[in-house]
């Protein structure tokens, strides 16, 4: 699982991904498809997991 599905229904995924992790903000969770990878570092440095953990998470939402 190297990509992330972020396209669509990104509002609705972000919504849950706040709810999840109380930590995030809507800075944090700032989506450009040409952005993606420094989305998910910073997502990663914040929650403390991994980049496969965190797909995981998200596709799992």
């Amino acid at each position: 699982m190297d990509s992330i599905e972020l396209e669509g229904n990104w509002e609705e995924q972000k919504g849950k991904l706040k709810q999840k992790f109380a930590a995030l903000t809507d800075n944090d969770l700032l989506f450009k498809e040409s952005m993606k990878d420094e989305m998910i570092r910073k997502l990663q440095i914040k929650l403390g997991k991994t980049k496969e953990e965190l797909l995981t998470v998200i596709k799992n939402l």
